[in-house]
């Protein structure tokens, strides 16, 4: 045990902790900025099983925020990459890579097996479907997001409320790190903070993690956040689907303008949603890239239009057409 010696004197751990961290498996989802230092810091620490999801290749440009990859795995996939650099770090962990997108129809199954949850995806679409199967399976969810100089971690879930409630309402807009750009350390410390929440909740320390927001902005050199145990539930929240969910009833609208619609899918541009006329279709089904215009048009519809609605994130398969 000397190997986690240092951790096991704090009396918040010692040997009792240390055996939780061991037993514990956690749910990662994303293996780019943000989940390159929570993995790193879990696998140090000695969490037992860590489930990977990542559907990307290392890039050159992920190399300034992402020090778990090296230049000559460029083109690899980041979830066998990361998978074999945590072994390396730490033989005692089992991480299991699943290089593929996490979607509506494989969430449920992987946060039930897990004990914990992390998302690290920095996505719209994965962080909601993440913290509904979260919220139905009574799961922690730790989630974070960072861009430019400032970001944030929160625990949701688990017996706190969802990021549902945290964000009743989306921006219209939002930038990326291609578009707004990213600084390594800013999402390394938004990273590093996720898994130090992680820890805490597999530890039981006291105060919890859960329902509490950190923000950090290295901007203006401050860090913040807020608690937020009694924020509302939306009362009828807008679900994600995957594409193979979709219904032959369904009525798909594609509300992306700058491509063909998808294959089945109507094209309508997001401002003109409030013109849409459903008529006797049983579900309209709204979709996206990543999902914002998708939640936004949703909550417009639902406000003049009774009938069900559901949203679709589309991913790089789906647009290429496979299963």
């Amino acid at each position: 045990m000397s190997r986690y010696a240092r951790q096991m004197v704090l009396p918040q751990i010692g040997a009792a902790g240390q055996q939780r961290l061991a037993q514990a498996h956690l749910l990662v989802v994303g293996a780019g900025g943000l989940g390159c230092p929570a993995l790193h810091y879990l696998a140090a620490a000695g969490v037992g099983r860590i489930t990977l999801v990542d559907p990307d290749c290392i890039e050159a440009t992920n190399l300034h925020r992402q020090p778990l990859y090296r230049t000559d795995q460029i083109g690899q996939p980041k979830a066998r990459a990361a998978a074999a650099a945590l072994a390396a770090l730490n033989p005692d962990v089992l991480v299991t890579p699943v290089a593929d997108w996490l979607t509506p129809a494989n969430a449920p199954a992987l946060v039930a097996g897990a004990d914990l949850v992390l998302d690290c995806a920095d996505s719209f679409a994965v962080s909601l479907t993440l913290s509904d199967a979260c919220m139905a399976a009574g799961r922690p969810l730790i989630t974070g997001s960072a861009l430019a100089m400032s970001g944030y971690a929160a625990g949701c879930c688990g017996g706190a409320p969802s990021l549902r409630a945290v964000f009743p309402d989306l921006p219209l807009q939002a930038a990326s790190c291609a578009s707004a750009g990213v600084l390594g350390p800013v999402v390394g410390m938004i990273g590093a903070l996720q898994a130090q929440m992680a820890l805490a909740v597999v530890l039981g320390l006291d105060p919890p993690p859960l329902g509490r927001l950190v923000s950090w902005d290295a901007g203006s050199w401050r860090m913040g956040g807020f608690r937020f145990d009694r924020a509302p539930e939306p009362a009828h929240p807008l679900p994600f689907i995957a594409f193979g969910q979709v219904r032959p009833a369904d009525l798909l609208i594609d509300l992306r303008t700058e491509d063909d619609p998808v294959m089945g899918a109507r094209h309508l541009p997001p401002d003109r949603i409030a013109d849409l006329d459903p008529g006797p279709t049983p579900r309209v089904v709204l979709a996206c890239r990543t999902g914002l215009r998708a939640q936004n048009a949703g909550q417009l519809l639902q406000s003049r239009w009774p009938g069900d609605i559901a949203l679709l994130a589309l991913t790089d398969d789906d647009l290429k057409g496979r299963p």
